[in-house]
Order: structure tokens, then sequence, then C-alpha cells
């Protein structure tokens, strides 16, 4: 029985594959004629949209036709089953044969290692794991910070100092009336 199980995430990769090579590559309408739009797939909502009406030389929309075989659905391209983990204990429930975890992105770095830790001892693959180099914070106390050291100061000789340009005096602004008596 065992064999078996091995064997199943193998066919139904290889069914997934053989499946995926005839799936058209989806396109966003109009994508192909307008620069501002990407291809990445958009589902056409128009009331005259022609992909959304299926219409004969059209580029097909995303249908359920498309989908996947059904033992492959869930199976990680590695062929273990997905387990979201966020607690070493959540790691005692997992099958290593069959299942592997994938550490939940909001767990912090303490609670990561020991995750990691429970996996290592109970063989389990971690999907999400990264090599991260730890210091022990014993390390971190027992190393005492440098100050940087401070620019040697120039004598006052050496030192330029602001100059100062002269002060024009300031020109008086004269209103209508004024310029107007000047004239008469």
């Amino acid at each position: 029985m065992a064999e078996r199980k091995v064997a199943l995430p193998k066919k139904a990769l290889k069914a997934r594959e053989r499946v995926k090579k005839k799936k058209p590559a989806f396109v966003r309408s109009e994508s192909w004629r307008y620069a501002k739009f990407s291809e990445s797939w958009r589902r056409p909502r128009g009331l005259d949209n022609k992909m959304r009406q299926k219409i004969k030389g059209w580029p097909p929309t995303v249908s359920v036709g498309y989908k996947g075989p059904k033992i492959a659905r869930g199976i990680h391209p590695s062929g273990y089953r997905e387990v979201l983990v966020h607690n070493a204990s959540e790691i005692a429930q997992i099958d290593p044969k069959t299942q592997a975890a994938r550490i939940a992105h909001t767990v912090g770095m303490r609670k990561r290692a020991q995750i990691i830790a429970e996996a290592k001892k109970r063989k389990v693959y971690i999907l999400n794991f990264k090599l991260m180099e730890e210091t022990p914070e014993k390390e971190k106390k027992a190393k005492p910070e440098e100050k940087p050291e401070a620019p040697e100061e120039k004598p006052a000789e050496e030192k330029k100092k602001p100059v100062k340009k002269a002060e024009k005096p300031k020109k008086s602004r004269k209103t209508k009336t004024e310029v107007g008596a000047e004239k008469q």
C-alpha cells in the first residue's frame, strides 16, 4: 500500500503537466491592442465584449472546462500536499510521507526557529525554508559597541568665516495715490 501512495503524486503531476500543455495562455481582453493593458488575466465584463460572448476568432476565456485533474489539485510540484503551520505543535499532526509544511508568513523569527527544529526532528519537509544566520544573544551583548571617531577639528585660522554682503537700502513702494500726486 505504501508504494501506491508514492506513485500517486508522480502520476497526478504528470497528468497535470499533460493537461497544462493543452491549456491556452489566457490573456486580458485587447491587451494586444493597447499598451496600457498588461497581459495578466481579467474577466471581460462589458455588454458587447466579444471574449465574454465567446465569439469565434477571439481568445478563449477562463472556464471550468480547463480545470486540472482532480487527483492533482492541492499537490505542490514537489509531490507533497501543503499544510499551513503557525506553531511547533502543528508539526506533530503532519504525515511526513505525504504532507509538507508551509510556515505562515505571520510567524516571527523565534517561532520559525522552533518550527524548523521540530520539523527536522520529525523529518517533515518545509516548503518555504530559508537558511538564516542567527547570532546568539550572548555574543551580541559581549561585543562592546564601538563609537565612530569624531573628525579632527581645524584650527581657528583655517576655519572660513561667512562673509557678510553689504546690505542695500530697501526701496519703499509708493501707493497709486502717491504716484498720481507726484505726476501732477
